[in-house]
């Protein structure tokens, strides 16, 4: 009788850790409110690795290794990253206190997945053109390998290329990314005090972290979703403090990390703010010029 009841214990505390609707949460709220610097750890680090460390390698690895008909190194990176990337958010998302949409996460991770991976696509070609003279700085119709194409119908072709490289692909990247983000970010809120600080291992993190969402903000073009997803955060702590509530730990890492990223992100546009030859590229409502056009026309023109 006694073996009866433990057993019918264990499955009312089972239940109590699966909240309807919501992703699965594997123990009490108190063991998941410490700080994920392992996981903030292998974001950043893989993020700095696989995705900004993706072109530069591809930059120092001699040609002969990689023929052009093959997948380069650079290649190989991004699939890296398009499956480490989700895993990660995953586990993230898991370690959050309190249950979260499991259908809209999901999605999510499936677009993101289906996004990056339009673009693993479009960039690898794109770095086949840069090696044949392409530069970033200019339009597709006004690079030199590219407007004397014959027949001209070529031309539309790499203009879709661009479409499917740096607009879809990028939309169906960073949406769901940041969409990921903000709602991990609406679990992490607290009424206790002690919980509501970063950590020191925090602060060492925080500085490459915002490094890293500013080359994905310039670089992938994406101002005007990253501003959105601020504001949005902005809005929800507002909304929260009245209740009573404060981000938590990791919830100030990643509040701490998008303040830092506008404030890098101003500085790059007014650095580059009378910039003639990217003002003529970057026509859009809000001027932010890309890191990789910036080193085709400044650096690698001069070595």
């Amino acid at each position: 009788m006694s073996a009866r009841k433990r057993r019918g214990n264990d499955v009312q505390e089972k239940t109590q850790t699966r909240a309807p609707g919501g992703l699965k949460e594997n123990g009490p709220q108190q063991r998941r409110l410490h700080f994920h610097f392992d996981l903030w750890f292998c974001l950043t680090l893989q993020n700095w690795i696989l995705d900004f460390g993706r072109p530069i390698v591809m930059i120092i690895l001699p040609l002969e290794w990689f023929p052009l008909s093959k997948p380069s190194a650079g290649d190989y990176f991004h699939m890296a990253y398009n499956v480490i990337t989700p895993f990660l958010m995953l586990k993230l998302i898991e370690r959050s206190p309190r249950a979260l949409p499991r259908s809209a996460v999901y999605l999510c991770i499936i677009t993101f997945v289906m996004g990056a991976s339009i673009h693993l696509v479009g960039d690898s070609i794109n770095h086949r053109l840069l090696l044949s003279g392409y530069q970033l700085h200019l339009s597709v119709r006004e690079n030199p390998i590219i407007k004397n194409l014959k027949p001209a119908s070529l031309i539309d072709s790499f203009e879709l290329l661009y479409f499917y490289d740096e607009q879809l692909g990028h939309l169906m990247w960073y949406i769901p990314f940041f969409i990921i983000l903000f709602i991990y970010f609406t679990g992490c809120f607290t009424k206790a005090r002690d919980q509501n600080k970063i950590p020191v291992s925090g602060w060492l993190l925080l500085g490459p972290s915002s490094l890293y969402y500013w080359y994905l903000v310039t670089e992938g073009q994406i101002t005007e979703l990253f501003l959105l997803t601020f504001l949005a955060m902005v809005v929800l702590v507002i909304h929260k403090q009245r209740k009573g509530l404060t981000p938590d730990s990791n919830g100030l890492f990643l509040f701490c990390s998008f303040s830092v990223t506008v404030l890098l992100v101003a500085l790059w546009v007014i650095y580059l703010w009378d910039d003639p030859v990217l003002r003529k590229k970057y026509t859009g409502l809000i001027y932010v010029p890309e890191p990789w056009s910036y080193y085709t026309l400044y650096i690698k023109q001069n070595h």
